[in-house]
Formats: C-alpha cells, structure tokens, sequence
C-alpha cells in the first residue's frame, strides 16, 4: 500500500465517537426569572433527564424576562413551557414539570393513555 507523503496518516483515534445527534434529547425551558415556578421546573426536568435519558440530552433555559422576543418563535404563551425540539415531533409541557408520568409521556418515552 502506497501513502501520500504530503498527506500525514490521521492518528488512531482511542475516544469512541459520541453518539449520533439524533439520538440526544434537544429540551427549551422557557421561564421568566428565577421565581420558586421556574427553578422548580428546571429541577424537575434535570431530575428527569438523569433518570431516564442520562446522557442523550441537552437542556436550554431561555429567561424571557432577558429575552422577551425568543417567546415567538416557539409560541410561548405561559411559563414556565418545556419544548422538545428533538427528536421529532416537537412537543410542548407547560407548568412546573413536577407530574414526571406527564413529562414522560410529552417526551415521548411513555406511551400516551
């Protein structure tokens, strides 16, 4: 076998490539500051994730007392609102996310009743 001298060989990689995007969990939580509501969501939802899909997601807070205009782009009429953009179809849970069999089922890893 020939090599290309001015091409150098790419060192064996010992790292496993991470899994595939499309496998991850892409979860917004939409809130507006810091109030007891919007911390108990996020906790929830962190609770949630390590339980059932310990390392296939990612969550994003988006504050909308900071952005108000990011609001419209996922339709956000209350809050908090969890959205998951991924994997399809998106879904939206409102409240505090403290119902987990509710939370399960918006995400899609339950079966709906």
């Amino acid at each position: 076998m020939k090599t290309n001298p001015t091409k150098p060989k790419p060192a064996p990689s010992k790292v496993r490539p991470a899994k595939a995007k499309s496998d991850a969990f892409v979860l917004r939580l939409y809130v507006a500051g810091q109030t007891p509501k919007s911390m108990a969501a996020f906790a929830n939802l962190k609770k949630i994730c390590e339980e059932h899909l310990a390392g296939q997601y990612q969550i994003e807070v988006i504050d909308l007392l900071e952005n108000p205009h990011l609001a419209r782009g996922d339709q956000i009429l209350a809050i908090p609102t969890l959205v998951k953009k991924l994997p399809p179809p998106v879904r939206k849970i409102i409240g505090d996310l403290s119902n987990t069999e509710r939370v399960l089922i918006g995400l899609d890893l339950l079966p709906r009743e």
